[in-house]
């Protein structure tokens, strides 16, 4: 039996067609699913949690085979919904518009070829994912401290505070990306943000502790990229020494950067050639906690939730099973 989550606004609002196309592959092959459609943020956590709940609650020694067809943030909602990740086995179809994590496993681009790699999938691959915990939280910069919170999410991909996540905020909520979208333009909007976050972000200060290492501090810092997968942002190589079973995080620390650099730097990050440049450093460790001067915007495979001053992420050594 497979659980099939199907986000059908992805790929610009052909996910319900690609997976309409798909259906007819498991009909063929007389293959058991049940198939689910998100319908908001959200709902994707919702439904897997529910999927994990019931199911193991009859059967704990079955795994689970669970099938996700969206992008890395379809994908990242579903990691907060598995109760149990010893026990589920995830097949991921991307159809997303950054798909990072595929870029990173060399997916086929076409839906039809990954159904056929999960459904043929005898030994699932085990990679590390990451655990970001925000030691505070808040919505706004004006937010009381008496309301912070302790929160917990997964990530597979990458996890960021500063720029990157700035920029993914912005885009999250920006209403020309969805316009865009349904023209298959929606990255000239992560463009036209990027230039936008740089030219009106301030840099602060923070300071990073890697594992049990004294800190290092950052001043003027632009964003901290901490990775599992060796791209984020739709191809930024920010980390291409990246080994997704290792064990470790990879870690891209921007500060002490004029904008102009950062200007110059970008292109170079696509192919990852961009630490030849004063001001950008590579560290890596099991355990990272970043402390900055103010709160900004943290990001989980580019998905946003809160604004932080403290953040502290660990890696879960080959926790995910995957079906490719």
């Amino acid at each position: 039996m497979y659980y099939i989550i199907v986000n059908p606004a992805s790929k610009s609002g052909k996910g319900k067609l690609i997976w309409t196309n798909l259906e007819t592959i498991l009909t063929d092959k007389s293959v058991e699913y049940k198939v689910f459609f998100s319908k908001n943020a959200g709902h994707v956590s919702k439904l897997v949690r529910d999927i994990c709940e019931s199911t193991l609650s009859g059967n704990p020694d079955v795994p689970i085979d669970l099938i996700v067809l969206g992008g890395d943030g379809t994908l990242n909602e579903a990691l907060q919904g598995i109760t149990d990740f010893s026990k589920v086995r995830v097949g991921y179809i991307p159809t997303g518009s950054s798909n990072d994590f595929a870029r990173d496993l060399s997916y086929s681009k076409e839906p039809e070829i990954c159904l056929e790699n999960i459904l043929n999938c005898q030994n699932p691959t085990k990679m590390d994912i990451g655990c970001l915990e925000y030691n505070n939280t808040s919505d706004t910069l004006s937010r009381s401290h008496s309301d912070e919170l302790l929160v917990k999410r997964y990530f597979n991909v990458s996890a960021g505070i500063g720029y990157d996540a700035a920029i993914c905020e912005e885009a999250l909520t920006s209403k020309i990306k969805k316009f865009l979208n349904k023209f298959g333009l929606g990255k000239l909007v992560y463009l036209v943000i990027a230039l936008k976050q740089l030219l009106k972000t301030k840099n602060g200060d923070c300071v990073m502790t890697l594992d049990d290492n004294p800190g290092i501090k950052l001043s003027n810092f632009l964003f901290v990229a901490c990775m599992i997968h060796q791209y984020e942002g739709g191809g930024f190589k920010f980390c291409p020494n990246a080994d997704y079973t290792d064990g470790i995080i990879d870690i891209c620390g921007v500060s002490d950067i004029s904008k102009f650099t950062v200007l110059r730097a970008l292109p170079k990050a696509m192919k990852g050639k961009h630490f030849k440049y004063k001001g950008i450093e590579r560290y890596s460790a099991k355990k990272i906690k970043i402390e900055t001067s103010t709160p900004l915007w943290v990001h989980t495979d580019g998905e946003v939730s809160y604004r932080s001053s403290s953040i502290t992420i660990t890696c879960l050594n080959q926790a995910l099973q995957v079906l490719k």
